[in-house]
């Protein structure tokens, strides 16, 4: 079982901000974008922990089929309200098969997480191989409505005892 915890980084909306922050990056701007940058952060900060679970009853080694749940719990360990309005999932399998998928909310849903709330739901996922990789986004509307992207870190897809 996969387990990661990831702090995800608001990316401002603005061309200019995401450039200066994540090319040059936050320690070669002048302070006052430091501070500025900083204040975003705290207000607009999402925290994803994910784990995930080879699911053998409905994989397939033979006919290339893996299957794997994955729990993820969003918290909003920002100053300010946001909801999750959309998702994007990049899937990758060990031949590097990529599989992308985009939609609305997670499992149907659209949780509103005011600070300090989460919110916890479990899905699943197949791939060709016995390893692979996930990593994405949530698209994010604050109640001030400032849109932002909670970025979700790569993390494994991998039968038990296969990798370390």
């Amino acid at each position: 079982m996969g387990v990661g915890l990831f702090a995800c980084k608001p990316l401002y909306n603005q061309g200019f901000f995401r450039f200066i922050i994540f090319y040059l990056g936050i320690w070669e701007l002048p302070l006052y974008y430091q501070l500025f940058y900083t204040s975003l952060m705290s207000n607009y900060n999402i925290q994803v922990s994910v784990t995930t679970q080879y699911i053998e009853t409905e994989s397939n080694p033979e006919a290339n089929r893996y299957v794997f749940s994955y729990t993820i719990t969003v918290k909003n360990i920002g100053d300010i309200a946001a909801k999750l309005i959309s998702r994007h999932w990049i899937i990758t399998d060990a031949n590097n098969r990529i599989q992308e998928v985009k939609g609305k909310g997670v499992i149907g849903e659209q949780p509103y997480l005011r600070p300090g709330e989460s919110f916890v739901y479990t899905s699943g996922t197949m791939i060709e191989t016995p390893v692979g990789s996930m990593q994405g986004s949530y698209q994010m509307i604050a109640d001030d409505e400032h849109q932002f992207d909670a970025i979700i870190e790569p993390f494994s897809l991998a039968l038990p005892r296969i990798l370390n």
